[in-house]
């Protein structure tokens, strides 16, 4: 790889409220792994495993296709990447010895192609370059929508099936890509070793500097157009950016031993507390003082309007995504909570910031005008 491609900047101090149990597990990695590339690292969850890595001195390369001066001021040594090129991938990731593969394009609206280039032809292009340059560790996001045929999930673990069928191109694409990832492991390395992999459901990540649900909440509340859906109020389960980047950390440690309990394994994470969409939302809504939202629009009629406007859309060839889609319809009126039980036992995963603790955090982070 050429020098000119690395965007390095002068290193600044983090300032980190890192956990104990947080701290703890960053100085084990480090111990192991001297050079570490996040994909996605510009986005929510990529910047904050990015500086925990940091924080204990790792060499951190960040793969993304914008610009981000801010990480590489912090240290993070920034490669302009779309992990649709597999060439631009295998010079990225040579030296490195872990991955954690955070990028992937998401949302509920799109064509396929849109989504199974980054989704399924970047994550074969990242399996690729650690069979390449002997990377043994990959650490892989994935999403709780690779199991969601539309329909209640209350409780399921990781026995729960594939959907069968999907809403939208993402939930399809997250699955594809999870399923390679999983065949991976076990793959043999010219070096003598092998392959490790572990995928990991973390379900609506939030907390301050969330560039998606929480601005998104905020955003409808203001303009009225806030609603529940459906009669009855149903479970779902979240997870604070700081337990989501936590248990990433985590799952790479244990892929650093022999005789790893989570190689070729996917993991449900959360909070480990359910609570109703209604509940969850107007707890946001009140960190930026807002009302509560009480207005109800039944599960039916929303599922009938976004199936419309899907068709409409698809018509026209509009490529901004439908104030409703089926997919939206069928996730705010079902449950969506995980038994995280196979995540605390081959991880040792214990969420350490509550819901309730995290919206102090978050209500912090809106007061200071974000």
């Amino acid at each position: 790889m050429l020098q000119s491609d690395f965007l390095v900047g002068s290193k600044a101090d983090l300032q980190l409220d890192l956990h104990p149990k947080e701290t703890e597990a960053l100085t084990q990695l480090a111990a192991n792994c001297r050079r570490v590339a996040v994909t996605g690292a510009g986005g929510f969850l990529g910047r904050a495993i990015c500086e925990r890595l940091l924080s204990a001195g790792i060499e951190v390369i960040g793969l993304a296709r914008g610009d981000y001066p801010d990480l590489h001021t912090l240290g993070v040594k920034m490669i302009p990447c779309d992990i649709a090129d597999s060439k631009r991938v295998s010079a990225a990731l040579s030296g490195c010895d872990l991955v954690f593969h955070v990028a992937s394009k998401a949302g509920v609206w799109g064509d396929k192609a849109s989504f199974y280039l980054p989704n399924v032809s970047g994550c074969d292009n990242i399996i690729q370059a650690c069979i390449e340059h002997n990377i043994s560790k990959l650490v892989y996001t994935s999403t709780p929508s690779v199991t969601f045929a539309g329909v209640d999930e209350a409780g399921i673990d990781e026995s729960a099936p594939y959907a069968e069928t999907y809403l939208n191109y993402y939930g399809e694409s997250k699955a594809i890509a999870e399923q390679r990832v999983m065949a991976a492991n076990g793959r043999a390395l010219s070096n003598g070793d092998q392959l490790k992999t572990v995928s990991l459901r973390p379900h609506l990540i939030w907390g301050p500097r969330d560039p998606h649900l929480v601005p998104r909440v905020l955003e409808r509340a203001r303009s009225k157009r806030l609603k529940l859906v459906g009669k009855k109020d149903k479970l779902v389960d979240t997870i604070f950016i700081a337990n989501a980047a936590y248990a990433h950390i985590l799952a790479a440690n244990q892929l650093v031993k022999a005789n790893s309990p989570c190689a070729g394994k996917a993991y449900f994470l959360s909070n480990d507390e359910p609570i109703t969409m209604a509940s969850m939302l107007n707890k946001i809504l009140s960190c930026a003082d807002l009302p509560p939202v009480t207005k109800r629009v039944p599960a039916r009629l929303a599922y009938a309007v976004g199936a419309l406007l899907e068709f409409v859309y698809g018509i026209l060839g509009k490529q901004d995504e439908p104030i409703m889609t089926r997919f939206v319809a069928r996730q705010l009126s079902t449950s969506h909570y995980f038994d995280i039980g196979a995540a605390k036992r081959d991880l040792g995963y214990q969420p350490f910031v509550s819901i309730d603790e995290g919206m102090v955090r978050l209500s912090d982070w809106l007061k200071q005008g974000a």
